[in-house]
């Protein structure tokens, strides 16, 4: 029955806490790329070919589909993979329409125009990979009209947020929020376009201050799933039990983990 989810590191772990808690008797499988993080500073190539060998370990493992909880692999391998590489009986699924649905207040599958929406200025807080692909403004594009995007490349904020290191990640968030509001001083929402920035949801929060929404991904894409699911329960795996794989050192990435969701993890070698 398992559900592969795939991320660079331990981002993902936000998405996974929110689908068990919405889906808790779909056994996920997370596969955690540690040994290459962070992805959001290769280039497309490289995160191409990192993710489908990732998608292909999470195939062999027993998942019949995949969660991308990575927005880097989203944006810069997802397209590459549907178009060409992701085999008929398999399917892998990114972490952005969910939230853009959200965001635009448009429901799974409504196909209809672009059309105006409430929110009109966005910021945007990614990686520099999910930035450059412009993903995030083209998936935009195809539901909601007159939508200002100003994006901003967080650098840094992954690697502390993997190294435990929250206080140097509190102020390189307060850092990129500063530089977003130079540029755009008065955003309506905010999204948090990579799943390692809810761990810093009210740091975001706090340094844009009150009125401002913050949309992160964890919650909107496990209602996306537990609706994929209930159209096409044939794409839950055969796999009965859950596990967390990572290329990383399993005992540092276990330690980390633990951490991040307060409750004992055990990763084993992938």
């Amino acid at each position: 029955m398992a559900v592969g989810i795939f991320d660079s590191g331990l981002g993902g772990l936000t998405v996974l806490d929110a689908v068990q808690k919405r889906l808790p008797d779909v056994p996920l499988v997370y596969f955690g790329d540690s040994a290459h993080a962070p992805y959001g500073v290769r280039d497309a190539d490289d995160i191409y070919e990192l993710t489908t060998a990732a998608c292909q370990r999470l195939f062999d493992a027993g998942c019949d589909l995949v969660i991308l909880a990575c927005n880097t692999a989203s944006a810069a391998a997802l397209r590459r993979m549907q178009e060409g590489w992701v085999p008929t009986d398999k399917r892998v699924l990114g972490v952005f329409v969910p939230l853009i649905e959200a965001l635009t207040e448009r429901q799974w599958g409504d196909n209809s125009p672009p059309r105006e929406v409430a929110v009109k200025h966005v910021a945007l807080f990614a990686t520099p990979a999910t930035v450059s692909s412009r993903a995030f403004q083209r998936e935009l594009a195809f539901r909601a009209i007159g939508v200002d995007v100003e994006a901003q490349a967080c650098g840094g904020v992954v690697d502390a947020i993997e190294d435990g290191d929250m206080i140097l990640a509190e102020a390189l968030v307060k850092s990129h929020v500063d530089a977003l509001k130079r540029k755009m001083p008065d955003p309506d929402a905010a999204v948090l376009g990579c799943t390692h920035y809810p761990l810093m949801h009210d740091e975001f929060q706090a340094a844009l201050g009150p009125d401002v929404k913050v949309f992160s991904q964890a919650n909107l894409v496990a209602e996306s799933l537990a609706d994929y699911l209930e159209r096409r329960p044939e794409m839950v795996g055969p796999r009965t039990d859950g596990a967390f794989l990572t290329t990383g050192d399993p005992a540092r990435v276990s330690s980390r983990a633990t951490q991040f969701l307060r409750r004992q993890i055990t990763f084993e070698a992938a």
